[in-house]
């Protein structure tokens, strides 16, 4: 078989990110929804290309150095002279919580699919095993964009790739616009295979009053494999006929929160990947997140993250 149809392709952005540790000083790292979970993807042992735009400035060199150095494929990176990438600032408030501040208005990975080379992606997300992406990744795309992105998705599945999508709705990426949000979900997941959101999201911009109408909801859009992350405590999975709640192991006092949804995302579909059913991959989700909530920043060290 082609080695090509075994990887995975995450799409979306990769940010240059500024956080503030412990001791209130900032440290340079990159960050990025898809991009951490493409990540703890490769290094569960998963064949993984990223797919995004970026600058010719140091910044994005460091970038796509650090994929690399991930062992995750760079050839789905374009490069766009001139431009630089988005910038995050991170940090912890009084309550716990992460908070960010983004500058991405001018971030290359917002026009990806109307880049002269966008054609390269959609050929390759033909050829792929499995197709992963965000909420956040739908709210970077114009119209334009997102036309030939999800025609682009509905030709990769034809072909056989299994389509995974987080909803990871944040609103100040879509400009409050709950109506425009919706109606690209509502696109979006016609086409999805397994759908792995956050229920607190969901609840904002669908309305949904439980994790079971999260399910119900999305199994009227034709998604058979859902598994909907409820908090700090459990999982909802919803597949092969059966639904199940998955407790996570053990409650863990965050040292941050950062990408805790991201990490739980890897550890289930790398776990799905190597033929294990659906609880079972969210036993597995909730011990990756758990060991990256331990953690500052978005990426563990590498002895701490593995996926079991």
């Amino acid at each position: 078989m082609n080695d090509a149809i075994q990887t995975i392709i995450c799409i979306g952005e990769a940010t240059v990110e500024l956080a503030r540790g412990g001791d209130g000083r900032f440290a340079l790292a990159s960050a990025g929804d898809t991009f951490n979970t493409a990540i703890y993807l490769a290094r569960a042992g998963q064949r993984v290309a990223f797919a995004t735009a970026l600058g010719d400035d140091p910044y994005s060199d460091a970038i796509v150095s650090l994929a690399a150095a991930e062992g995750i494929a760079t050839n789905l990176i374009l490069r766009v002279p001139g431009r630089l990438p988005a910038l995050s600032l991170a940090g912890i408030d009084g309550m716990g919580q992460r908070r960010t501040h983004s500058w991405r208005e001018a971030a290359p990975a917002r026009d990806l699919f109307e880049l002269p080379q966008w054609s390269r992606i959609a050929e390759a997300m033909t050829t792929a095993r499995m197709i992963y992406f965000s909420g956040i990744t739908l709210s970077l795309y114009s119209n334009v964009g997102l036309g030939r992105f999800l025609a682009a998705v509905e030709l990769a599945r034809a072909a056989g790739a299994k389509i995974a999508f987080d909803g990871n709705f944040r609103p100040h990426g879509w400009g409050g616009d709950l109506t425009r949000t919706r109606t690209v979900f509502a696109e979006t997941l016609k086409r999805v295979d397994i759908a792995l959101p956050a229920y607190d999201d969901e609840a904002v911009l669908w309305g949904d009053p439980s994790p079971d109408a999260t399910i119900e909801r999305l199994q009227a859009f034709g998604v058979n494999e859902i598994v909907v992350k409820n908090g700090p405590s459990s999982a909802l999975v919803a597949a092969s006929g059966a639904r199940d709640t998955v407790p996570v192991p053990e409650v863990v006092s965050p040292v941050d929160p950062a990408a805790a949804g991201d990490g739980f995302n890897a550890g289930y579909l790398a776990a799905r990947l190597n033929g294990r059913n659906a609880v079972d991959a969210a036993h597995a989700a909730h011990r990756l997140a758990g060991e990256v909530i331990r953690h500052r920043g978005s990426i563990v060290p590498r002895t701490g993250a593995a996926v079991h």
